[in-house]
């Protein structure tokens, strides 16, 4: 069973996020959680918490959430399931992934454009967990199938070793690879080997880093290429 855990705003966006999922379960029994946080309401009442906790959903939020359910419904070997979050920290967010039995993180993008500190955290938190992530730009969604491996300096992981793990666990094929450049300032290469071997995806290896707040937030590839990046633990691979 594959499960996936979709942070979400329920924005447009959330719609192909679900598509993505329900693409990756290969017609294999899945629950889909979508997980939307908040900060906890700082009072001493328990009247004025619980106000504070039932905060209803805007129109264009009900519109999302109800094709999610729409396309739920449609397919039968999934279930969808929502998950209200009120605080979070590093052992909530681990709990949620061990207790759902989290396969695959999947962000939105408009989610890691969320300037709330509770979903910068989430986004960051999820990069340390040994969960895949996959990156979505902001395309419609597609089936990807043609990947470009974005290998490290330090990573200590080869091409074969990823190849393989894909094999296992998605339906992606590593067509090309490169060097990841400092802070993808020269993107020219990359667009290039995209255009020539029609690259729908990109792959790369994180390690866990300490979270921090930045006031100018690091621009991530799949934002400046607009491709989705599947992004795996190294110790994973």
């Amino acid at each position: 069973m594959k499960n996936f855990l979709i942070p979400t705003t329920l924005k447009d966006d959330t719609i192909s996020a679900v598509k993505s999922a329900i693409s990756q379960s290969k017609k294999m029994e899945c629950e889909i959680i979508l997980m939307m946080v908040a900060e906890t309401p700082d009072s001493f009442s328990s009247s004025h918490f619980l106000r504070e906790m039932r905060t209803g959903l805007t129109k264009s939020q009900e519109e999302v959430l109800a094709t999610c359910r729409y396309l739920i419904d449609h397919t039968k070997n999934c279930k969808l399931k929502i998950h209200n979050q009120y605080g979070l920290s590093l052992p909530i967010f681990r709990r949620v992934i061990e207790n759902f039995s989290i396969k695959l993180v999947i962000l939105p993008h408009s989610y890691k454009q969320e300037t709330k500190r509770i979903h910068q955290y989430l986004v960051q938190l999820a990069g340390n967990q040994k969960c895949p992530i996959l990156h979505l730009g902001n395309e419609q969604f597609k089936d990807f199938s043609k990947a470009l491996y974005i290998e490290t300096s330090s990573a200590n992981v080869h091409v074969k070793d990823v190849q393989q793990f894909l094999n296992e666990n998605f339906s992606y094929e590593i067509v090309s690879q490169t060097s990841k450049t400092e802070d993808y300032e020269n993107i020219a290469p990359l667009s290039e080997a995209i255009s020539k071997y029609e690259i729908d995806l990109l792959v790369e290896t994180r390690k866990g880093e300490k979270i921090k707040f930045k006031k100018v937030k690091k621009q991530h590839i799949n934002e400046k290429l607009g491709l989705p990046v599947l992004s795996l633990y190294e110790e994973l691979v």
